[in-house]
């Protein structure tokens, strides 16, 4: 198939749209490259894709609505895998316009795309942060997300909902995959794990929050690609028992699903650090510190309904996980 991937310059993306092109497929990548982090990294990985034949990449911002239509009429892709958006649940507090801009608008324009297009699925990245103020563990894509802690979670919401009007209005297929914290090879360099080892190897030390009383459902980078390559694969249908008296948020009347995408085993945050200072060979020095703004103590994922529909099966430890993130690390800065 020839699938259209948003954000292919980013860490899923890259992940994602290499795992399309080894499989046979066409991939059109769309990416703005901006500065939000290291641009050299974001090129390093288009270098990588741009050695395949069935590889084209437009550099363009989501927010350019005739930009995304021109892509859509001259590549007609015939599904969509939008992991493009602006990341980072603190730069949020901060810089909230450009999330509406990046997540909201650019999200719009991807589904005009497909609605124009004919596209026969739409498979986009929501986040573990729309269940904010929510300690019901574990977070279920069943639970109600009406309260955010964050403004980059109340855009991934704003997406979710977005979807749903789309697949109830023009019955575009659409699915949703909250993802739980996602690390691996060629990662992004604002997360805490990345911060983690640059600073240890640095003889620097690194911040922990709520003085280390952090827990997260940590996802290494294949299974999440395994998962998405098995969603893009199925049309969701509409859901036959779908009651509107008592509605499931995670499915409809129309042809609309979401799901989590963890590992389903929450981990300590000072364990996933001593799985890097073992990998590493050196200790840290821990910098203890308060909860941030926007920030939430735990997050534990609820994968049954994606192991119920796809067989969904999270293959890698954090033991395993960290041991290849931080061989590609030592290798790629050298």
């Amino acid at each position: 198939m020839k699938i259209l991937v948003t954000g292919a310059a980013g860490f899923i993306g890259f992940h994602v749209a290499k795992r399309l092109l080894d499989s046979g497929h066409e991939v059109v990548g769309l990416d703005n490259v901006n500065d939000y982090y290291d641009v050299g990294l974001k090129n390093a990985r288009l270098k990588i894709l741009a050695d395949y034949d069935w590889f084209v990449f437009y550099k363009d911002d989501l927010e350019d609505s005739a930009a995304v239509q021109r892509l859509f009429q001259k590549e007609t892709p015939q599904r969509v895998i939008h992991l493009a958006a602006q990341a980072g649940v603190r730069y949020s507090i901060q810089h909230p316009e450009v999330y509406v801009q990046s997540n909201i608008v650019g999200t719009f324009n991807v589904l005009e795309g497909c609605r124009r297009g004919g596209v026969e699925h739409l498979v986009y990245a929501s986040s573990s942060s729309v269940y904010g103020l929510s300690t019901k563990y574990p977070f279920s894509v069943a639970d109600d997300v009406g309260h955010p802690v964050s403004f980059y979670g109340a855009t991934k919401i704003a997406n979710e909902r977005m979807a749903h009007s789309y697949s109830h209005l023009y019955r575009i297929p659409t699915t949703g995959l909250r993802f739980f914290t996602v690390y691996g090879p060629w990662g992004r360099p604002d997360m805490a794990y990345f911060l983690f080892t640059r600073n240890i190897l640095a003889a620097k030390p690194i911040d922990i929050y709520n003085h280390g009383n952090m827990e997260r459902d940590f996802t290494y980078i294949d299974d999440v690609v395994e998962g998405v390559i098995q969603v893009v694969n199925k049309l969701p249908a509409p859901a036959r028992d779908w009651n509107s008296a008592a509605p499931d948020p995670s499915s409809s009347s129309a042809p609309y699903r979401l799901y989590n995408i963890g590992s389903n085993a929450p981990v300590a945050l000072m364990d996933y650090v001593r799985e890097i200072e073992k990998n590493l060979g050196m200790k840290a020095k821990l910098n203890l510190l308060p909860m941030q703004d926007g920030d939430f103590q735990k997050s534990h994922a609820d994968i049954h309904t994606l192991v119920r529909d796809f067989g969904y099966e999270p293959k890698h430890s954090i033991a395993s996980g960290v041991k290849k993130f931080v061989e590609w690390y030592v290798d790629y800065y050298r």
